[in-house]
């Protein structure tokens, strides 16, 4: 993986919202067919996200949080102190760019979306976060 990651520029890298690893799952896990969330309830929770973000945004130019930039990003992912000292130590430690601190800032405000927050808290920032695991192993 890692020479696969070695083959991608930090810049293009940076442009991509979310990295996940996606390890194999083992034969007896895929046989097994339970499930936290069906699709039509994961549905129903984007299709619920969206309306929030189309209620926020009425009237504006852009309707998706994936549209933030400059004063709208800070208007609508405004953080409390907690979360800006989380963030800043996530920053520092990882060595993130300033284009990964704001698809953190974009990614977080969709998860409180989903989770119906009004504000962005440290587990979402923290979700957020682990979705960009090669900027994490960029900066070891």
């Amino acid at each position: 993986m890692q020479r696969y990651r070695s083959k991608i520029s930090g810049p293009l890298l940076d442009r991509i919202d979310l990295h996940v690893d996606v390890p194999a799952v083992p034969y007896e896990d895929l046989r097994q067919t339970r499930s936290e969330m069906d699709s039509t309830t994961m549905r129903a929770r984007i299709l619920q996200a969206r309306q929030i973000q189309a209620d926020r945004f009425a009237g504006r130019h852009f309707s998706l949080n994936a549209e933030l930039d400059g004063a709208a990003l800070e208007e609508f992912c405004a953080l409390g102190e907690a979360e800006h000292r989380f963030l800043r130590q996530a920053v520092e430690t990882l060595g993130l760019s300033a284009r990964a601190y704001t698809r953190i800032l974009r990614i977080s405000r969709t998860i409180a979306d989903l989770a119906q927050a009004d504000s962005i808290g440290p587990d979402h920032l923290a979700e957020a976060i682990n979705y960009r695991s090669m900027d994490r192993e960029g900066a070891s």
